[in-house]
């Protein structure tokens, strides 16, 4: 009896250090990616457009004044956390490559006491979504290519600009502080409900019905993007921090802290990467 309760508090011991050290490299911040070598040109702009529903001319206002830029490409880095399974937080870096309103690339490394250990590249070329990972890979699923159409217009949360100087992007008013946002997808149309600070008048939430799995007879869930500080990112005008959630799960499975944002250099190269 003495040996096995020996082994016992052996193998209990392990497993408090085991989980402890765990605890202390979920809690590592991996470094930084390096910062974009090539300088962003100078913006042109627009005029603002009339006939805006009344919050969304109050947001462009408030973000851009008279003026509004035309963003071409957008490249969107920082260090965030992740909740990819069983709902452990794991810290992660990322970059975000966008060609605006055409093409996207995501690109994630997990980490574990700030060594990268799980990377994702991921995205939407051509109409078509890709997803690649050591545990699976997909290519052209039309779930994943609905959800990646989503993704491609949502993430101009950063360079809102896109909403109003892309021909196919449209606005409908709710009420004061409410609007839809209409996006184009294949050969029709999906919206985000898009709600606006009274106070601030910046964007508070955007919600849309998305896919969250591949295959066939799948439900849209409801997927809900939240401004987590108001404080201006670098060249964004708007929150330096945006979340992601899916309404059955009650809490983002990601936050995306933005530590660099360039705008309108080239990302053709990138676009087209793998890890």
């Amino acid at each position: 009896m003495t040996a096995i309760r020996n082994i016992v508090i052996i193998i209990s011991g392990l497993l408090i250090v085991s989980g402890s050290l765990g605890w202390v490299g979920l809690r590592i911040q991996p470094k930084p990616f390096p910062s974009i070598p090539e300088r962003a040109p100078s913006l042109k702009t627009v005029p603002l457009p009339a006939g805006l529903p009344a919050p969304v001319e109050r947001f462009y206002h408030q973000v851009y004044g008279e003026e509004i830029p035309v963003i071409e490409t957008a490249v969107i880095q920082g260090r965030g956390t992740l909740k990819p399974f069983m709902n452990i937080t794991i810290p992660a870096r990322y970059v975000f490559v966008h060609k605006a309103g055409k093409d996207y690339r995501h690109y994630f490394e997990a980490s574990l006491f700030g060594i990268p250990l799980l990377k994702v590249s991921e995205g939407y070329i051509d109409g078509v979504s890709f997803f690649e990972s050591p545990m699976a890979s997909l290519f052209n699923d039309p779930n994943t290519n609905q959800a990646a159409n989503l993704t491609l217009w949502a993430e101009a949360i950063w360079f809102p600009a896109l909403w109003v100087t892309d021909p196919n992007v449209r606005w409908e008013p709710v009420d004061e502080h409410t609007a839809l946002l209409y996006v184009p997808f294949e050969e029709g149309e999906e919206n985000f409900l898009v709600r606006f600070n009274p106070q601030t008048g910046l964007i508070d939430m955007m919600e849309t019905m998305r896919y969250r799995n591949p295959g066939e007879n799948q439900p849209k869930i409801p997927w809900i993007l939240r401004n987590e500080i108001k404080q201006p990112a670098a060249q964004g005008g708007v929150s330096s921090i945006g979340s992601a959630m899916w309404l059955d799960q009650g809490s983002p499975w990601a936050y995306f802290p933005v530590e660099e944002i360039v705008f309108n250099v080239d990302v053709d190269n990138y676009l087209h990467q793998r890890y």
